[in-house]
């Protein structure tokens, strides 16, 4: 027999991204269609561990669909690690009457809500917010396309300087295990070079590309960097330097900017459907999965399968940038 959710709690963990809030919109008005009471947790983990729990009202999430950040706030929780912590957290949902979970965040997040489930037979629904899209199991994480359009915009601006001094950037963006936010945002403003972690550096190379471009008096050039790669912007400029001292070089980190500012349509569509999908997904008995969306449609993946498999970079993509950056 399946448990019948009744009153159900929502958080956000772990790090921001655009379309957190449309997420939160869709599940507190979904929650309400249904007659279900919806609770806000605070601070992700840590407003489970200290009971910082509200009631949520439609109103409650009124006029926040364009807001990048979260209004549950986010935070990383060390007592939630611990089983005294996840204890406490579940005496304060037992207190309320909480009986079904919605986690939105990345995959340490999901992890949390495993291990969480598991102990307590509370049933979680994860939904992937991460500007990274490094979950594998579905197509589009919350975030991923406006962190993406932003870093694109700063690239765009940075190659407009670059072309009137003729000096080589070297871009940073964000991607501390996954490159995609590098490899999407290079391939569209052109950048000569693209560095991932998922594929080995070769500094040779990128030396051998700049100095057979120079030679064809191709003085502009953009590299970009996943902050995660072996060297990072930084390293990588001092190296370049060593090799090729007259060329003008310089570094731009984009750092948190990609984080924050109004989701894109597309982030908050997608976080409207996966945010519906999940309550949906509690009151069906669909209980410990992942929601994302692979061909445009929902695919629901056990949370124990999705903390075990990571988004790969497909060789196409790698044959692809090789191509139009040469």
């Amino acid at each position: 027999m399946k448990k019948e959710v009744t009153k159900i709690g929502v958080l956000t963990s772990g790090g921001d991204s655009p379309g957190m809030n449309a997420c939160i919109r869709a599940v507190v008005r979904s929650g309400l269609y249904y007659n279900l009471e919806v609770y806000g947790i605070m601070r992700g983990y840590s407003g489970m561990v200290e009971n910082d729990i509200i009631k949520m009202e439609s109103r409650s999430v009124a006029n926040i669909i364009q807001r990048g950040g979260t209004i549950l706030k986010t935070s990383r929780c060390k007592e939630f690690y611990t089983p005294e912590g996840r204890q406490q957290a579940y005496n304060n949902l037992k207190k309320l009457g909480i009986n079904g979970l919605v986690i939105i965040g990345g995959d340490g997040s999901f992890r949390g809500a495993q291990i969480f489930s598991n102990e307590f037979d509370i049933p979680c629904i994860g939904l992937p917010g991460t500007i990274d899209k490094d979950i594998a199991g579905t197509d589009f994480t919350i975030g991923f396309d406006t962190a993406v359009n932003t870093a694109v915009e700063a690239i765009d601006k940075i190659r407009d300087t670059a072309d009137a001094h003729d000096r080589l950037f070297i871009i940073e963006v964000m991607g501390r295990d996954a490159g995609y936010i590098a490899l999407h945002s290079g391939i569209a403003t052109g950048a000569e070079n693209i560095l991932i972690p998922e594929k080995k550096t070769d500094i040779d190379s990128i030396i051998k590309s700049l100095q057979e471009k120079e030679k064809r008096k191709k003085l502009v050039n953009l590299i970009v960097v996943a902050e995660g790669e072996e060297f990072g912007g930084v390293e990588l400029a001092k190296m370049i330097k060593e090799r090729m001292p007259l060329l003008e070089t310089r570094v731009c980190i984009l750092g948190h900017i990609q984080r924050g500012g109004t989701p894109t349509c597309f982030d908050r569509l997608i976080a409207s459907r996966m945010g519906y999908s999940a309550v949906e997904s509690l009151i069906e008995g669909r209980h410990n999965i992942f929601v994302g969306i692979l061909n445009n449609k929902m695919h629901y993946i056990p949370l124990d399968e999705a903390v075990k498999k990571k988004q790969r970079i497909s060789e196409e993509w790698l044959k692809i940038v090789k191509i139009l950056a040469s």
